[in-house]
């Protein structure tokens, strides 16, 4: 049996958005920039694609502005929020960041930029209070994620989101994770700025959004044309913005209580059957897809390796690090052991995952970890 729980680094397309996309691939294939009926075509694709994902948060269609993924649009939001603000060179952010955030914000420092990096507690949780705490007159932004990629856990983003706009300060939040899967109101949360991608939601690959609300003023990374509000130039990827937006539209709340649902099995049962665990994040405040456990005393490597040949594909950590031999940076942060951390393994769900598969690999993993102790000389 294969079974797929990797859906925090990529999600199979939706075999409707596919059907979506294909009219933009081999009819409407116009570029949407061009005045004669096939850009006009393309056009009128690409504004219908924006609609959609601007009123999923209750945003306007004029401040989603398309690019080509979640790192694309985090770059976009705190390079163009620094440069923007000149009489300002301090950001604020959290240890427990996606690198696209931690290391944009490592270049700016190399730039003169002081940046912030606020601490977590144990269950991963940023304080609202610290970032209060944490904004001085100098400071440009505050950028704290809505949902952690590796444990899942959902971050107070509307207590934060309130004292930024009292106190004057830019609130980007990187949305990829959470996006679909929590309620996401911009103007209630008080978010400025968001991030999203398409292929955490059983889209396409190459595209995501940033939305950016009417005012704020941001400084673009790249020259050209003036596509994109003249905030992104280059020819639009027509194709993978409709994808995207059908991917939102087949999101429902009947697939988030599913996946929910499957995700409670899968802790309670890792729980009934397996000794010597620990759930990384609370049980409650947590994303509806992700299952991320640390096997005492054991690599998670191993752990990975082992399911992978019982056809369960997994990852230590997040995908983008899951290469690296250094532990996960989130959960030092929130201040488990080097060895512990080690021993992680993050299994995210999506709404295509089934019973059936839940049920298989909480039967081959308690062997697999009976197995792996044996021979490990941890």
């Amino acid at each position: 049996m294969k079974v797929y729980v990797d859906n925090g680094a990529s999600t199979k397309v939706d075999g409707k958005v596919l059907k979506a996309m294909e009219p933009y691939f081999t009819e409407k294939y116009g570029n949407a920039s061009s005045l004669h009926d096939f850009g006009r075509d393309a056009l009128e694709g690409l504004e219908k694609a924006r609609t959609i994902i601007a009123k999923k948060i209750n945003a306007s269609a004029g401040e989603i502005i398309f690019t080509s993924g979640g790192t694309e649009s985090d770059n976009m939001a705190v390079i163009g929020a620094a440069y923007a603000n000149k009489n300002k060179n301090h950001i604020i952010t959290s240890a427990i960041e996606h690198p696209a955030i931690l290391n944009t914000c490592q270049e700016l420092e190399k730039r003169g930029f002081d940046v912030t990096y606020l601490s977590v507690d144990e269950g991963g949780f940023v304080d609202p209070k610290d970032v209060e705490s944490a904004i001085t007159d100098k400071t440009a932004l505050v950028t704290i994620m809505h949902a952690n990629n590796e444990t899942g856990v959902i971050e107070p983003i509307e207590e934060i989101g309130k004292i930024c706009r009292e106190k004057g300060v830019l609130f980007h939040t990187d949305t990829v994770q959470s996006f679909t899967k929590v309620d996401i109101n911009v103007k209630k949360m008080n978010i400025d700025m968001a991030s999203f991608s398409s292929h955490k939601i059983h889209g396409p690959k190459g595209v995501g959004a940033l939305y950016v609300r009417t005012g704020v003023k941001i400084k673009k990374l790249m020259y050209g044309g003036k596509h994109e509000f003249n905030l992104r130039p280059g020819t639009e990827n027509v194709a993978g913005a409709i994808g995207f937006a059908e991917a939102v539209k087949q999101m429902k709340d009947s697939n988030v209580k599913h996946v929910t649902e499957l995700r409670d099995k899968l802790i309670e049962g890792v729980f009934d059957s397996i000794e010597r665990v620990k759930l990384n994040g609370p049980r409650e405040n947590r994303l509806c897809n992700n299952v991320n456990f640390s096997y005492l005393g054991l690599e998670g490597e191993t752990i990975s390796t082992y399911l992978s040949m019982k056809g369960v594909a997994t990852s230590t950590g997040s995908a983008c690090a899951s290469a690296s031999l250094e532990p996960s940076h989130v959960l030092i942060a929130m201040g488990m052991k080097h060895e512990d951390a080690h021993g992680s393994i993050r299994m995210t769900l999506s709404k295509f995952t089934t019973e059936e598969e839940i049920e298989y690999i909480l039967k081959v993993l308690p062997d697999i970890i009976k197995k792996s102790r044996r021979i490990s000389p941890l």
